[in-house]
């Protein structure tokens, strides 16, 4: 006979939940990009990523030294461009590393914020039970006074270095005196940390808000220049920013001093303009080059300096046209180059109409310090002895067909083409101040003479006060976390043997939680008169 065993039918057992890989690899990525460790190699990569930006000249800061650049290393210059070299805080991969940095930093700094402000509510921890066990101990002795009163005395003591004290009391009748310092060491962390946030908002808001342009402004009440995108040389405007929103204020420049040292390096400028803001009067202000001129909404920076070439051109009709030309200075000498364009000459009084295969146009470099040798290399950057050396062209300049075109330069796509043609038996002729020039065709150019010009770049940025509180904020967190140590110090009193006699007995233990190499200094001159055998003194150190 067969019994068959009647046995409870048991559930099967789930299947084992399967992680999700896309969850898993979100949160793994996010915990290794709020790291310290991510922080760090993402503050030095942000730090290497400026370089390029200190090695190149930027457009933002002055397009002339980028144009001086294209001209200095043709071929290497395109692949700087290429590669954002030339506006290296607005490139893409600069951005990519300021919001990685950015996101990283607020991943790091909010739990330990909340942990940091969980420790400064925890009171400190119970003494341990073998105080010889930790790294400073000092061996009990025998106070007069009570357990309570000692232990009290201990805690007095011990706040008067501020100190976090917490006093409990034991069941065998005696008491611990618990005491804890060095949070300001992780305060400072925190602050230093906020502050970087303060400065990378300041960044980026100052990005959105803000704007700047170059402008070269020559003296003379005839030169004046009014805030308008039209009237820079080049511009850019936050993308939060319209030409509607600039500030309305005008500048002319009345004079400017240049000084230079023996070598030709500049030894201090000095401009001196007139100043209207808004519907006010014209009034007087000078800058130099580390005292921006500061106005509302803007400063206006002091950058460059240069030459502006005062010519008087005579068509072949007696019609005479002025022209006051900035040249760029192409080296430290001041050696400028630069063209005037003449293109509404020679216009037929009789018929009224301009033949635009007569335009009149020249280039040249001009030399403040002209040499003996006839070098087209300025001596020194001041006005010792000024020699100008033009080309003279005919023909289309190409200034009507509606494209943008560099105003310090000829237009080289006409001279290819041979719409613009250099005047046959003419050479480049030096001019001197007050000199004159006869043409082929009885046309006359004089150079009058030259006006110094200054180059300014006129910013405005709204976060430039919490950039500047940032830093302050993070220098002294810096300081904090730098000198801050955090440690735990100990006294356990207990009741004397002789319990008839009185007293107590006290022993001392000490836990520096960071490296503080003082600790031990510290610790003997709290624990040698707090065990000594008497009271401890106010004064005691």
């Amino acid at each position: 006979m067969t019994i068959v065993e009647d046995r409870p039918e048991t559930a099967e057992a789930p299947p084992p939940r399967r992680a999700n890989p896309v969850w898993g690899l979100l949160r793994n990525s996010w915990r290794q990009l709020t790291s310290m460790r991510t922080a760090l190699i993402l503050l030095f990569l942000l730090a290497v990523a400026a370089i390029p930006g200190s090695i190149f000249p930027q457009t933002a800061v002055n397009r002339e030294r980028v144009s001086q650049y294209y001209t200095a290393h043709p071929q290497l210059a395109p692949w700087v461009d290429r590669f954002g070299g030339f506006e290296v805080y607005a490139s893409p991969w600069f951005a990519a590393i300021y919001l990685l940095l950015f996101t990283s930093l607020v991943g790091c700094v909010l739990p330990r914020l909340r942990d940091h402000l969980r420790a400064l509510r925890t009171v400190p921890p119970d003494a341990p039970k073998r105080l010889d066990r930790l790294p400073q101990h000092a061996p009990a002795r025998t106070r007069p006074e009570t357990p309570a009163a000692a232990a009290e005395s201990l805690a007095r003591l011990l706040r008067r270095r501020m100190f976090r004290t917490r006093v409990r009391e034991l069941p065998d009748g005696g008491f611990s005196v618990a005491a804890e310092k060095g949070y300001l060491k992780e305060t400072g962390n925190l602050l230093f940390h906020f502050a970087m946030l303060a400065v990378l908002v300041g960044v980026g808001f100052g990005h959105w808000y803000g704007w700047h342009g170059n402008r070269i402004l020559v003296a003379g009440e005839d030169q004046g220049f009014c805030n308008a995108i039209t009237q820079y040389d080049d511009s850019a405007l936050g993308p939060w920013v319209t030409a509607a929103d600039l500030p309305k204020f005008c500048i002319r420049m009345t004079d400017f001093q240049a000084s230079y040292q023996s070598t030709g390096q500049p030894r201090s400028y000095l401009a001196t303009v007139q100043v209207k803001e808004g519907s006010g009067a014209y009034r007087g202000s000078s800058f130099t080059v580390n005292d921006p001129l500061r106005l509302h909404h803007a400063n206006v920076h002091l950058i460059g300096h240069g030459y502006a070439l005062e010519l008087r051109y005579t068509d072949r009709y007696g019609v005479t046209q002025n022209r006051v030309v900035p040249f760029l200075p192409t080296d430290g000498m001041q050696t400028s180059e630069g063209v005037a364009q003449f293109p509404d000459v020679n216009i037929d009084p009789k018929t009224n109409q301009r033949d635009d295969s007569l335009q009149v146009g020249f280039e040249g470099v001009y030399l403040p310090t002209g040499g003996t040798d006839g070098s087209a290399v300025s001596q020194f950057p001041a006005e010792n002895n000024p020699v100008l050396y033009l080309t003279a062209y005919r023909g289309n300049l190409g200034l009507d067909v509606g494209k943008a075109a560099s105003v310090y330069a000829l237009n080289r796509g006409q001279i290819n083409n041979g719409e613009l043609k250099k005047i046959s038996g003419e050479r480049p002729q030096p001019l001197r101040p007050g000199g004159t020039w006869t043409l082929d065709d009885g046309s006359k150019l004089e150079f009058v003479g030259t006006r110094e010009y200054a180059t300014l770049a006129i910013r405005y940025d709204p976060t430039q006060a919490l950039m500047l509180v940032g830093a302050a904020l993070g220098l002294a967190g810096l300081m904090l976390s730098l000198f801050g140590h955090r440690r735990r110090i100990w006294f356990r009193v207990s009741p004397a043997n002789d319990r008839e006699a009185g007293g107590s007995v006290v022993e001392a233990g000490g836990l520096p939680r960071t490296d503080y190499p003082g600790f031990a200094a510290e610790f003997a001159a709290l624990t040698g008169p707090a065990t000594d055998d008497g009271h401890a003194e106010e004064g005691t150190p």
